[in-house]
């Protein structure tokens, strides 16, 4: 019988010049027809514009004070619409009573969008920081809850005839059982739920702020300076890709024991 081997792994650079390959090109062609004004630099500046104007604000202090302040609300947000997710989501999963009570209410909420319920947080809390944080707490939530609920129901019953057989306790069923069966969807939520509060950051930001990267998108709006906004707009996404990142090393961390197929 013929041995099947594993395809040969990639090393780290190997894989980030794979990567690289398809962002490298689309630049190039991007900066060659700039340079050649097939393309207005008013509407779509080079990547060395975009690059210049990203150098003076990192020289001025412009950006990171921008950015440090947007950094603090999507923490803050996520945290606060993060936690309740998480207890919500092991409440309503656990607890059948508590589903039939809470859990339709939730995905009605779950529904509205954004934009529609900004207008009443600026009515009721004003264009200060608590309403931001509310918006991206409220994006936050959501993600993390579903996936919470889905992971646990997804347990397989099975596993709970072997913790009667072991006679385990209901505080060792779920930290022993449900908890860990259930982490994949939970860091999968998390991952969700850190994307959906950037979301929140910039719609909370361009809709009423002095401050912070969404503020320094729309001034540069105002102004015609599209190199600027396409620097914020790069800055979400790096800083977006950075923290999907780190609950990726997480998640390779913790589910160590899976055994997936991996392409």
């Amino acid at each position: 019988m013929p041995v099947v081997q594993k395809p040969k792994k990639e090393s780290k650079l190997q894989l980030f010049i794979r990567g690289a390959i398809l962002p490298v090109a689309v630049l190039t062609i991007w900066q060659v027809l700039g340079s050649l004004g097939l393309v207005s630099k008013t509407l779509l500046p080079t990547p060395f514009e975009i690059w210049l104007a990203f150098y003076d604000l990192l020289i001025s202090g412009e950006l990171l004070r921008h950015l440090e302040i947007s950094i603090w609300r999507a923490a803050v947000g996520f945290l606060l619409g993060g936690t309740l997710g998480l207890g919500f989501g092991l409440l309503v999963g656990l607890f059948r009573k508590f589903e039939h009570s809470v859990d339709p209410s939730i995905q009605m909420l779950r529904t509205i969008p954004h934009l529609a319920i900004t207008p009443l947080f600026i009515l009721w809390f004003g264009f200060g920081e608590f309403s931001k944080i509310l918006l991206i707490a409220k994006g936050a939530f959501f993600p993390l809850y579903v996936q919470t609920f889905l992971g646990i129901r997804s347990v397989d019953s099975k596993l709970f005839d072997v913790a009667r057989v072991l006679q385990f306790s209901r505080f060792k069923q779920i930290t022993k059982l449900v908890l860990p069966a259930a982490l994949p969807n939970i860091l999968l939520g998390l991952r969700l739920s850190i994307g959906v509060a950037w979301l929140g950051l910039v719609v909370a930001e361009l809709m009423g702020s002095s401050e912070g990267v969404g503020y320094l998108i729309l001034d540069a709006r105002q102004f015609s300076q599209t190199a600027v906004v396409f620097v914020g707009i790069v800055i979400f996404a790096l800083v977006g890709k950075g923290s999907d990142s780190l609950v990726r090393v997480l998640e390779k961390k913790l589910l160590k024991w899976r055994d997936n197929f991996n392409g």
